[in-house]
């Protein structure tokens, strides 16, 4: 049987290595997942811009959106694109710069204990059902990997701040294909 992960990189995933991650305090165990929505620029999709982001590649001039963003410095554990593709950035292992200033369930930072998952797409729109296939698929393999407890979106770890994934998210359908696991959502 084939390994499925590698030094917390997971061996299905298209790995591409950003710079912008940390290493994960001694006493954090990874506890949470995140789901955010990304697209780059806002709205487009399979433009390529997401993963140039999270690896410091982006061309700041090449859409007047980026001038806002411009010198910024994240990255996400994973990215699942529309057609369900998972691209991952960070080992799951460490730490990586997806939630900015967070809490959940009384603890602050959550980088610290979370794992963060991008679904291509726009706050509050719809996802399309192969990215939910995938994510349920990659969120099955987190839980069987590290004790998993929670998942919400960066809007309840972030209220206020970040309304992403948004409406547009099927919380249900995830918890549906998750019934099996003992898991709090939001």
């Amino acid at each position: 049987m084939d390994a499925v992960w590698q030094d917390g990189w997971l061996c299905s995933a298209r790995h591409l290595k950003s710079p912008n991650f940390g290493a994960r305090p001694a006493d954090a165990p990874v506890e949470l997942i995140v789901v955010h929505s990304i697209s780059l620029p806002p709205g487009q999709y399979g433009t390529g811009c997401v993963q140039q982001l999270f690896t410091n590649q982006l061309d700041w001039d090449a859409h007047p959106y980026f001038q806002g963003i411009r010198g910024l410095e994240v990255s996400s554990h994973f990215f699942i694109t529309r057609e369900g593709a998972v691209w991952q950035f960070v080992s799951c292992n460490d730490r990586a710069w997806h939630a900015g200033k967070s809490q959940w369930c009384g603890r602050d930072n959550c980088n610290d204990f979370s794992i963060g998952i991008e679904l291509e797409g726009l706050e509050g729109e719809c996802f399309e059902q192969v990215q939910y296939q995938s994510l349920a698929t990659l969120c099955q393999r987190l839980c069987d990997q590290y004790p998993i407890t929670h998942i919400a979106g960066h809007e309840h770890i972030a209220p206020g701040r970040k309304q992403d994934p948004g409406e547009g998210f099927d919380w249900p359908l995830l918890q549906a294909s998750l019934q099996a696991r003992e898991l709090q959502f939001p």
